[in-house]
């Protein structure tokens, strides 16, 4: 059981790369800044980089505040071959713990943890636009549309960015076209986390795979299918899946203003 569209992967790939190369053309920039964690989206999108940049023209740079992806961020740049004066490691952490002391953020409440982890992706950001700008680079971000329609990112951090390559495809069909692209098996295979606090991962914050939430979102938000026909078809979290989009709405209208 599952509605969402397959995709053609060497379509969507010349697609992407058109779209990547008018971007960098118009802008007249040809260097390309991304910030790669070792998971699929971010991986998939350095992958598309590839084929419309030069791999001398790409830098990566994976900002951690813990060592819990360092294997498979290793795994990504060696695939990748890029030069190694291309790739930084930069610990986060330093930053993260003055903020976090400075505005007396408790990591042991709930909600205390997620005002860290928004520290810690606008932080990744702020990092990112920085050497943009020490490169004359655009940031490539790394949304998907699950994400998107979901509302499950931090404004003014991870969904900041310049260029989005991958935000109109939908969790599972960017495996798809990873698959295409040659990602290691082991990205594609891992367990989506934004390695925020140990044992995170994206399934236990929402309460819902992005097995179950694709089909949803792509029936209601694209074809505009009523939740009781969605339900029909058999999808049991149909209202927490709609719930978590709708919650998060204002983040798609922000910032409200007269103009």
């Amino acid at each position: 059981m599952n509605d969402l569209p397959r995709i053609n992967p060497q379509k969507e790939k010349v697609k992407i790369s058109r779209f990547l190369r008018s971007v960098f053309t118009g802008a007249k920039i040809k260097r390309a800044i991304i910030g790669v964690s070792g998971g699929i989206d971010s991986t998939t999108s350095l992958y598309l980089l590839k084929e419309v940049l030069p791999l001398k023209n790409i830098v990566v740079a994976h900002l951690y505040y813990r060592n819990i992806s360092a294997v498979q961020y290793q795994t990504v740049v060696e695939a990748a071959g890029l030069p190694q004066a291309n790739i930084m490691a930069v610990s986060i952490r330093p930053v993260v713990e003055a903020f976090q002391k400075s505005l007396k953020i408790d990591p042991t409440k709930a909600e205390e943890r997620l005002r860290l982890g928004n520290v810690m992706s606008r932080v990744r950001m702020i990092i990112l636009f920085d050497l943009a700008k020490k490169h004359r680079a655009l940031v490539c971000g790394t949304e998907n549309k699950s994400e998107r329609q979901l509302g499950y990112f931090t404004r003014f951090g991870d969904a900041a960015s310049d260029i989005e390559p991958i935000s109109h495809l939908y969790k599972l069909q960017v495996q798809e076209l990873a698959k295409h692209l040659g990602v290691p098996k082991e990205i594609i295979d891992a367990i989506p986390t934004a390695g925020l606090w140990p044992g995170q991962t994206d399934e236990g914050e929402l309460g819902f795979s992005y097995q179950e939430a694709d089909p949803v979102l792509q029936l209601y938000f694209d074809k505009k299918i009523t939740v009781e026909e969605i339900k029909k078809k058999g999808y049991r979290k149909v209202d927490i899946i709609l719930r978590q989009a709708f919650n998060n709405k204002f983040k798609h209208q922000v910032p409200y203003s007269l103009g």
